[in-house]
């Protein structure tokens, strides 16, 4: 979180033109302080659907950590950003609005060291191909950013999602193209690195203005990053901050 203050305890409880603009230009909610019951420490990593822009702040995240309450798991969403409504046990994120693949990989060293997550969900690049940011070298940057990650953070998960469809035909037939080289990108990595296909979960029938998702298409995103964390169920199980392994992988 932002400046990751003491920590209290508590039970786990449309579209944009090919012109450029940015996804999601500011702050979803005022900011939030940030709550953990000392689980997991998993990193919430992506633009404005991360944040959970317009139309829900939390965004997916909320169902997710209600999936993870039910289930038993105890988590602690970390990053330097905090938004969403009450119902979201753990409001910290690093989901940053309009923010593109190379401001990510920027920053990341900052924010591994600052919260040391046992595992990332990582779902960027469509400011990328809304921003006609050298939409040919996305694929390129996404792959040079999930190397840095693992470079920094051997023993941390990485959940690499496909980005959503959008409404617009141009941006969408870009959004086919760049999804389709995450596969092949996640396969070439470690074991480390792992798949989660989001973009078939949605459709443009879920989004409030072509390209964020409505409360019921995060809704829908949350069991596809639940299902995906529970595959490897090493991805739940917390690493010491030492970085020594508190169960055997």
């Amino acid at each position: 979180m932002a400046a990751h203050m003491s920590r209290r305890s508590m039970i786990l409880g449309g579209a944009l033109t090919a012109a450029g603009i940015v996804l999601g230009g500011g702050a979803a909610s005022a900011a939030i302080p940030g709550t953990s019951n000392g689980g997991v420490r998993i990193m919430p990593l992506g633009d404005s659907i991360t944040d959970g822009y317009t139309p829900y702040p939390g965004g997916y995240r909320v169902k997710l950590w209600q999936l993870l309450a039910a289930g038993g798991y105890k988590v602690d969403f970390v990053g330097s950003q905090t938004n969403g409504p009450a119902e979201l046990g753990d409001h910290d994120h690093e989901g940053h609005p309009g923010w593109r693949i190379d401001q990510l990989d920027a920053n990341i060293a900052t924010w591994l060291g600052q919260s040391d997550p046992r595992t990332i969900m990582l779902l960027i690049g469509t400011n990328d191909l809304n921003q006609n940011h050298d939409i040919a070298g996305a694929p390129a940057r996404l792959s040079a950013l999930i190397d840095h990650i693992r470079a920094l953070k051997p023993q941390t998960y990485l959940f690499v999602a496909t980005i959503p469809p959008q409404s617009n035909s141009t941006l969408q037939s870009r959004v086919v193209a760049y999804n389709s080289r995450i596969p092949g990108i996640v396969a070439g990595k470690d074991s480390h690195v792992r798949l989660v296909k989001m973009y078939d979960a949605l459709t443009t029938a879920d989004l409030a203005d072509g390209i964020h998702p409505t409360k019921a298409g995060y809704e829908k995103m949350a069991p596809v990053w639940y299902n995906a964390l529970r595959s490897v169920p090493s991805s739940l199980v917390p690493l010491a901050r030492s970085g020594v392994l508190t169960a055997r992988l």
